[in-house]
């Protein structure tokens, strides 16, 4: 294995196409600032215009044809030894992200690189294994229906998860036979184009796995492009609606979309306290509370609210001493990603010190460089205010009482988001009758804000269309061929 040449001192400026770095052929640049101290990182990203997603897909086009025959060994091989250079080289990706994202190592970078291994090994596993169907010939016609790969597909992932989302969307459409593209946040680039050296190491033929850093603009081209297939997207509702207008005008390709959330906590009377508020901290504070299934509302049932918000209130203050430098030891939970997410939150949190609740713990900066917040709690919340109803994508959650289930399930429910939801409850009819009226695609009882590679993951509503992990992230880039033989004559 060769040595993995990229770090904070040596970055990767060029985009990777058909198994090279080049540069791009547009003059635009990114400009990247550390989160962690708001000095300049570089301000020569290249920023992918119209000829390079062209060049990208021309030689994806080029490439689908051989790589969708290829033996299904080889293909897992060339996944797998992928993975195992990801985990290789594990600490040098980690810091690409953190430079421009502020995630400590142990905490969270660790973490997402080992999702994105696993992400290429489960489904590397699958490429032999998803099978067709087919349909008795009783009245004189044999049916076949096969899995078939689109073509040349996209993934637009987020800053928030750069390298582990990169695992649920390249891996599934690599393993059903499409050539995929990649477009990291303009936030964090540096871990995603690094990966260039990875794929042609691991043996990925040129043109199937290529990797353009850009921002918005580049994004629109790949949605809108008349040759790209599929687009699987992560991040704001907003700009997911766009994305699907744009494949809609386009040439309707398919769209897999995971937006955002204001995932319900609800806390009933007879639960464990304990593990109630080790959940419902720990989602509100992983990755700085910058994940879109954080439990940002947490509701508590009277009889246990008073016992409950003082633990909570604690359990936050403890967390508030875990947040830091992400390059020091001991560090949990690093900085904002940068100055506008910073603003955004604090906005939040000034608007909501005015008559929309009470605030409990936090809520102000720590330090005087970097964008480090200390995790906020609001009590007492008007729930038709900003701060109860909008996705904060903060260390910031909003905390009630409630009396029945009847009120507090109609309460969560009153949001036009959908991904994660959480019951607490030592009840187990309870808790099947809370999860199944829950309007989520996913539902924690007695844990909340997590996921796994074998089940689908995704929301209803506004948080999403479609599903990734599991076989239903092969179903989001195949499509079904239904073959018919005459056996009549």
């Amino acid at each position: 294995m060769s040595e993995f040449p990229w770090s904070a001192k040596n970055l990767p400026k060029q985009i990777y196409i058909n198994n090279e770095f080049v540069d791009s052929k547009s003059s635009k640049k990114l400009t990247l600032n550390n989160p962690a101290t708001g000095e300049l990182i570089a301000d020569d990203v290249p920023l992918a215009g119209e000829e390079d997603v062209d060049a990208a897909v021309a030689a994806a086009e080029k490439a689908f044809p051989a790589w969708k025959k290829i033996a299904p060994s080889e293909r897992r091989n060339i996944m797998q030894k992928f993975a195992d250079l990801l985990e290789k080289n594990s600490l040098a990706i980690a810091e690409l992200s953190r430079i421009s994202l502020g995630a400590p190592y142990k905490a969270f970078g660790a973490f997402e690189i080992g999702l994105c291994a696993e992400a290429f090994r489960y489904n590397a596993g699958w490429i032999d294994k998803y099978g067709g169907e087919s349909w008795p010939q009783d009245d004189g016609f044999l049916k076949i229906v096969r899995n078939e790969p689109l073509g040349v597909t996209a993934g637009i992932v987020p800053w928030n998860g750069p390298v582990g989302t990169i695992g649920l969307k390249a891996a599934p459409a690599l393993a059903t036979g499409n050539c995929f593209i990649l477009k990291p946040s303009e936030k964090t680039p540096f871990s995603s184009l690094a990966l260039g050296t990875l794929i042609k190491e691991a043996g990925f033929p040129p043109g199937v796995f290529q990797i353009l850093s850009g921002d918005g603009s580049t994004g629109a081209l790949i949605a809108s492009h008349m040759r790209i297939r599929k687009v699987s997207f992560t991040g704001s509702i907003a700009t997911g609606k766009k994305i699907q207008e744009m494949a809609a005008k386009s040439n309707l390709k398919r769209v897999t979309l995971e937006l955002g959330g204001k995932s319900p906590a609800v806390v009933f009377d007879d639960c464990n306290l304990e593990n109630a508020v080790t959940w419902t901290a720990n989602a509100i504070t992983a990755n700085t509370g910058q994940v879109c299934f954080a439990a940002s509302r947490v509701y508590v049932q009277e009889g246990i609210y008073e016992k409950f918000i003082e633990k909570y209130k604690e359990a936050m203050k403890a967390k508030a001493k875990e947040v830091g430098d992400p390059e020091k030891e001991g560090i949990n939970i690093g900085p904002l990603v940068d100055e506008a997410q910073f603003k955004r939150v604090q906005g939040f949190i000034e608007r909501g010190q005015k008559g929309q609740g009470k605030l409990l713990v936090g809520g102000h900066r720590i330090g005087d460089k970097g964008f480090y917040l200390e995790p906020t709690v609001f009590t007492d919340v008007d729930p038709k205010s900003e701060i109860h109803c909008e996705e904060i994508f903060g260390p910031v959650s909003v905390v009630r009482s409630f009396k029945t289930e009847e009120e507090i399930m109609e309460l969560s429910n009153n949001t036009n988001f959908g991904l994660m939801a959480g019951v607490f409850t030592q009840d187990i009819n309870k808790a099947l009758r809370v999860a199944s009226d829950f309007e989520s695609g996913m539902v924690g009882i007695n844990c909340v804000s997590l996921m796994f590679m074998v089940t689908p993951f995704g929301g209803s509503k506004e948080s999403g269309l479609g599903r990734e992990c599991g076989i239903h992230a092969l179903r989001a880039f195949t499509e079904p061929k239904t073959i018919m033989i005459n056996m009549n004559y």
